[in-house]
């Protein structure tokens, strides 16, 4: 029998995390290992407990999500977890910066009961959260917030190992679109389509999908409207 997903739940509002907590331990192929009310609880049981998916609020005291998040994703004990950002997506900017300290994607505070149980095991799969329509959202509320972080010295030069077909199609990842929307923008199988992005994902050391839109945008292959 297949062990359940552990999960973590971060977030200061006690309510919240009850309603998630009766939530995902009612289904018996999840169970949650451990409650946090702020960012630096969230480390301090990630660590203890080493769930499978970490289901992150943004602003919390002590230590925000964001900073958590970073704090998880680096730790090397915790290579396997992933982390989830909660958000009431007012927050676009926030949510941006999460991905780039490794989050695997985020979630609407209103998501549906069914929905975030099967986003749990999509994440816990390495499928990154991140609906086209609103990934295009995103990245438009952060170039417009200012001026995007330098490129770093790992993108640079993952990015000096893809062929053009390749950039093309991390733009196109960046820009939102799904495997099957670049496989028909492209005029190839989703398969295709499929296995140059996994060879993407590798050449840039990028953990999930979210990380190759985090790399599209630092490397200027996206733009608000392009």
């Amino acid at each position: 029998m297949t062990a359940p997903i552990r999960v973590l739940l971060a977030d200061d509002q006690a309510l919240l995390r009850a309603g998630f907590r009766a939530l995902l331990d009612s289904d018996p192929g999840l169970t949650v290992v451990g409650e946090a009310a702020d960012g630096a609880e969230a480390v301090r049981l990630a660590l203890e407990t080493t769930p499978d998916v970490v289901l992150m609020d943004v602003q919390m005291p002590r230590v925000d999500g964001l900073a958590a998040t970073a704090r998880i994703t680096a730790a090397a004990a915790l290579a396997a977890t992933k982390v989830v950002v909660l958000t009431t997506f007012e927050l676009d900017e926030y949510v941006f910066g999460a991905l780039r300290a490794g989050a695997s994607g985020f979630l609407l505070k209103d998501i549906e009961p069914q929905a975030l149980i099967d986003a749990v095991r999509l994440v816990h799969e390495g499928q990154a959260l991140l609906a086209p329509q609103v990934t295009r959202r995103l990245i438009e509320a952060f170039v417009s917030s200012g001026t995007p972080e330098p490129v770093t010295a790992s993108v640079v030069r993952g990015l000096e190992q893809l062929t053009t077909r390749e950039r093309q199609i991390l733009a196109l990842v960046g820009a939102g679109m799904s495997n099957h929307e670049i496989a028909a923008d492209l005029v190839l199988s989703p398969l295709t389509a499929k296995t140059h992005v996994s060879r993407i994902m590798t050449k840039l050391g990028a953990r999930d999908r979210a990380q190759l839109v985090v790399s599209a945008y630092e490397a200027g292959l996206v733009t608000v409207g392009g």
